[in-house]
């Protein structure tokens, strides 16, 4: 059973610091068994970044989206009263109170519900922040940018942040997505998700972004190591039973960037 005490140590020996952005993306199960479970990894990540640290989670919600792969995937064979059904009961998306996807994880949902936490308005890639830089972070999410440069990610990018990825792979951090944003000439495409309005009423939200995908994220995985392997103040290491790595989010993003574009054929 990991304790606040062990995690806050092993956090540190990775080379989680006081101060700065930390995003944070993991597998609870990873890790193991943890005494009082996500709510104290949460405290024990607060606790190595201080009271000038900030948090960040990814916060997505593909469940109330028509677009998504998710809802092709849960949808596919289903006949027209069947997709009327399943459509009526979609959640609506509000960034106050919607949880995170069981897709994406306990972890993530354990920062967003936290007190004070701020969480961006973009009904399918929010992401949740808590520290000094939430305002900054989470503020502003355009519609037609769900990972780009009116997001999150470029938010993260300018400042200096660093992602943490616990027990899954290396590729598997969302701020890399801006790298494809930067580099490729990725097709737009129509979006539909349902939210609810101001007035707490449930409504479409039609809107054009780009087409994003990260099926080709394995690719990156050569690309990142090199970069990590020149520098030397990034040991990385194992939280709990789960091995770590700790990236800089603007070296990856540059360094896959510049692979996208050297490699477009």
């Amino acid at each position: 059973m990991h304790g606040f005490d062990s995690l806050t140590q092993e956090l540190r020996r990775i080379g989680v610091s006081p101060g700065g952005v930390l995003l944070v993306q993991g597998s609870l199960r990873a890790v193991g068994p943890i005494e009082g479970g996500a709510r104290t990894l949460v405290a024990a990540l607060r606790e190595v970044l201080g009271p000038r640290g900030t948090l960040v989670a990814y916060t997505a919600t593909p469940e109330n989206s028509l677009t998504s792969r998710l809802d092709q995937e849960r949808t596919a064979g289903m006949d027209e009263d069947q997709l009327r059904d399943y459509r009526g009961q979609m959640p609506a998306f509000d960034p106050r109170t919607t949880p995170v996807s069981p897709t994406i994880g306990r972890l993530a949902e354990e920062i967003r519900a936290t007190p004070g936490a701020l969480r961006s308005a973009h009904p399918q890639t929010s992401f949740a922040a808590i520290g000094p830089q939430a305002r900054a972070i989470t503020e502003g999410h355009a519609l037609r940018s769900h990972l780009g440069e009116e997001s999150p990610t470029r938010r993260l990018y300018d400042l200096q942040a660093r992602g943490l990825l616990i027990g899954i792979p290396l590729y598997l951090c969302t701020a890399f997505h801006l790298a494809d944003y930067r580099a490729l000439q990725l097709p737009s495409r129509p979006y539909r998700a349902v939210v609810l309005d101001a007035d707490g009423r449930r409504t479409w939200l039609d809107f054009e972004g780009l087409d994003i995908d990260d099926r080709h994220f394995p690719q990156f995985v050569p690309v990142l190591k090199a970069m990590l392997e020149a520098r030397h103040d990034l040991p990385g290491g194992r939280l709990g039973e789960a091995d770590c790595h700790l990236v800089p989010i603007p070296d990856a993003v540059d360094a896959i960037a510049k692979w996208l574009i050297d490699n477009r054929s």
